[in-house]
């Protein structure tokens, strides 16, 4: 009877190895490193872009240890003047979310392709996989700002093979009723509208870092 009782035990322990292992497995180490609009300026925490991201793959059976790298005002040269202190040991994936202010400043385009680059460049080196959130240059910067800048990011996304989001205001810019009274930070229906539009790409950028097939 011990030896059969042994066996049932045995019997068990592996029936729930084998059911749980999606469970046991260590969440994706993930940081978004971002401007405002990431970092969630007038919003409470809980409602800002990358709490909400978060919230969204766990309900899509994908966990995420997040963390929310936006700095207020930030450029793109600001982001990689920060890089080695946002993006700790450890990360496994970044979502970059820069380069508005270097528009709304009208900024040089050589200086924010520059500075992008040498974000995803010094990313990959360290071996952590990136998403690249693009952001597209406002009508009064002009036609030949615009081709300029908003050129970067699909030429960094296939330079460094990396997946691109065209534009991470998607669905949400221009409309007052999803930004803020300064018309240019999204409320927090702006940002769900913001996540719910990414997570598509998101999803299948972390699922093989998950291990888990689409």
């Amino acid at each position: 009877m011990a030896i059969l009782g042994g066996f049932c035990r045995a019997l068990l322990v592996a029936a729930v190895v084998a059911v749980t292992p999606a469970a046991a497995q260590a969440p994706i180490k993930m940081v978004v490193l971002g401007d405002s609009l990431s970092a969630g300026l007038g919003l409470a925490g809980p409602q800002a872009f990358p709490a909400r991201l978060q919230k969204a793959l766990q309900d899509k059976g994908i966990a995420v240890e997040m963390s929310n790298a936006g700095v207020s005002g930030d450029t793109s040269s600001g982001g990689l003047g920060r890089l080695d202190w946002s993006v700790p040991e450890g990360t496994q994936a970044v979502l970059v979310e820069l380069g508005a202010n270097d528009a709304l400043r009208g900024l040089d385009p050589k200086v924010t392709r520059n500075a992008l680059e040498q974000i995803v460049s010094k990313l990959k080196a360290r071996h952590i996989s990136v998403f690249l959130a693009g952001m597209l240059s406002p009508p009064n910067n002009g036609p030949d700002y615009a081709a300029s800048f908003n050129a970067i990011y699909p030429d960094l996304a296939k330079q460094f093979d990396v997946p691109l989001y065209p534009f991470f205001l998607e669905g949400v810019a221009g409309n007052d009723k999803l930004n803020q009274a300064d018309g240019m930070h999204p409320t927090a229906p702006g940002i769900d509208i913001i996540v719910k539009n990414i997570l598509p790409s998101v999803e299948a950028w972390l699922r093989p870092l998950a291990g888990q097939k689409s």
